[in-house]
């Protein structure tokens, strides 16, 4: 099966709806056709790194792939040891996750149940 431009557009739009389920509680930094960030609101009391707002996760839309990244994995190896293995087949480095096509429902459910776990452990660090 050949993976088409258009199966990486509606992977790209269903990762966004997982972290965009969380965008009260943050600012978002950028929303365009192919990237869409989440960080920490400013200014203080909310933590920041080098002055500017902490990443908490982006979808972004590549040439060959969609990519979620969350980054209270990278802060947190507890929560990292919890991801199932389906979905660690697709993780890239610390804190991201690539997909060449549509994800599937247990993926979508895995990465909303991290991205979740990771707001409530940013809360309890006071990154809220």
């Amino acid at each position: 099966m050949t993976t088409k431009k258009a199966d990486y557009t509606v992977a790209f739009a269903s990762l966004k709806q997982v972290l965009g389920k969380v965008e009260k509680r943050l600012a978002v930094k950028t929303d365009t056709k192919t990237e869409y960030a989440l960080v920490t609101k400013s200014p203080s009391p909310y933590p920041q790194h080098k002055g500017q707002p902490m990443w908490f996760g982006c979808v972004r839309l590549g040439k060959a792939y969609a990519s979620f990244h969350l980054l209270p994995l990278y802060m947190n190896p507890a929560l990292t040891k919890t991801i199932a293995p389906a979905l660690r087949k697709r993780m890239q480095g610390k804190a991201c996750f690539n997909f060449k096509d549509v994800p599937e429902k247990d993926a979508l459910a895995e990465l909303k149940r991290l991205t979740d776990a990771g707001l409530k452990e940013w809360a309890k660090q006071k990154f809220l």
